[in-house]
């Protein structure tokens, strides 16, 4: 078994692959009315002017399993830190971050830095998540 540390770059590879995961899933779609005719459509853009749109498909269910203790990690942050490392972990720009979060470049990197040590720290404190941890390779190997 390899010997493997929590660094701030296994946890921010974790979050990056929890907001893939979280772009995979099935949009929530809410109650629809009953009906056994097909839907009308109206526009004339649905009638296959506009290009298919192709998604991936479902995640796995141990990525699944892995986002959720990843979004339980954000717990530990206040809000607006827990949207700063969201962002980033969905690969947002800094200039897009920092205009959201009303601050610098090196104002907004410090405080995700600091946000990512101290879910490191956290991580560090639970013996129950390092083999959570170390069982999931972030480049498996091909072949």
């Amino acid at each position: 078994m390899v010997e493997t540390r929590i660094t701030p770059k296994l946890v921010m590879a974790r979050l990056e692959e929890a907001a893939a995961t979280m772009r995979r899933l099935p949009p929530v779609r809410g109650p629809r009315r009953a009906s056994y005719w097909p839907d009308m459509i109206h526009d004339w853009q649905a009638y296959g002017y506009n290009p298919p749109q192709i998604r991936m498909g479902p995640p796995a269910p141990d990525a699944i399993s892995r986002m959720d203790a990843c979004l339980e990690w954000l717990r530990w942050l206040s809000p607006d830190e827990a949207k700063l490392v969201w962002m980033r972990a969905e690969r947002a720009p800094w200039r897009v971050v920092c205009s959201v979060y009303g601050a610098p470049k090196t104002t907004a990197w410090r405080h995700w830095t600091l946000a990512i040590l101290t879910i490191q720290e956290k991580l560090l404190q639970k013996p129950s998540c390092e083999p959570f941890l170390h069982d999931w390779n972030p480049l498996p190997e091909l072949g």
